[in-house]
């Protein structure tokens, strides 16, 4: 932690002590940059406007995220911005950075703001960053003139001020208004508490089910080996080829290779099916319990 502050500072007074660029000197670069890949006017560039970066992602920590990974951002963010400027739009390359900047870091914070994904669409986003501001501006009117405002009431005027569906404020503040926890928590502090994710209803088959229909499986299994061996080799292979295969063969290719017309084949096959019928049905019982 005392080595992430020391190297926080470090990169802060370095980047005050960045040059100031004026428009002039600013295009040029962005021009070796845009037309020539000069490497060395990129650097330059984003080395002057590191402290904009930097100030950009201090408006964030609020949010709780680390402040070298917020100055992380924005440096990508600023990297993005100077790959995209083109100077020749004729606005300085700072107006332009901002953007980029912003969108870089509000991105890292609702990605980690949660676990489970806070949102992704720009009402979401937007909701996210304005949602408890414009909730206070609205609480704190309402005070003033003697109003009481109802939880359904406020959420649609924040949909409203804020440009969003109503459902998408709700789902924000449900997601807004508890923290993770995780299911390796105990329910108690006693040392032999339940985990939480013992109250989890598993949803997959119970041990008896599974040993019940892994001997199905077996029993039919072998009910339709002792079938198709009641067929003889040319009505099996035809079996097999066209029922058994994960791409079954066409009747035609199967006709090619035994010499058959495709008509044949299918009555072959269409033999073969009622031979293996008689052979099941004489289970009887046994394949209708299966079956059921």
């Amino acid at each position: 932690m005392a080595q992430a502050s020391q190297d926080l500072r470090v990169m802060s007074r370095s980047a005050m002590k960045a040059e100031m660029l004026d428009a002039e000197t600013e295009r040029d670069l962005a021009y070796a940059w845009r037309d020539r890949r000069d490497e060395a006017a990129l650097h330059r560039l984003i080395t002057a406007y590191m402290r904009l970066a930097i100030s950009m992602a201090s408006k964030f920590r609020r949010y709780g995220a680390p402040m070298n990974d917020l100055i992380q951002e924005a440096g990508l963010g600023l990297m993005k911005a100077a790959d995209k400027f083109d100077p020749d739009r004729g606005v300085r390359f700072s107006t332009y950075a901002v953007w980029w900047i912003r969108a870089s870091v509000q991105d890292y914070v609702m990605r980690n703001w949660s676990m489970v994904r806070t949102g992704s669409t720009s009402s979401q986003k937007s909701l996210f960053f304005n949602m408890k501001r414009v909730q206070a501006k609205f609480e704190r009117e309402a005070m003033a003139d003697g109003v009481e405002l109802d939880g359904y009431q406020l959420r649609e005027m924040i949909a409203h001020e804020v440009g969003v569906p109503l459902r998408d404020v709700e789902m924000m503040q449900g997601r807004l208004s508890g923290s993770d926890l995780s299911l390796n928590a105990t329910q108690s502090a006693e040392d032999e508490g339940r985990e939480w994710i013992e109250t989890i209803e598993d949803d997959g088959p119970r041990g008896d089910q599974q040993v019940e229909a892994a001997h199905d499986m077996a029993a039919l299994r072998a009910w339709l080996s002792e079938a198709l061996d009641a067929l003889n080799e040319r009505e099996r292979l035809i079996v097999c080829e066209r029922k058994l295969r994960p791409e079954p063969r066409t009747l035609e290719s199967l006709g090619g290779e035994l010499g058959l017309s495709k008509e044949r084949v299918r009555q072959l096959e269409a033999a073969a099916f009622g031979k293996m019928r008689k052979t099941l049905e004489a289970k009887g019982n046994e394949v209708q319990s299966l079956l059921a």
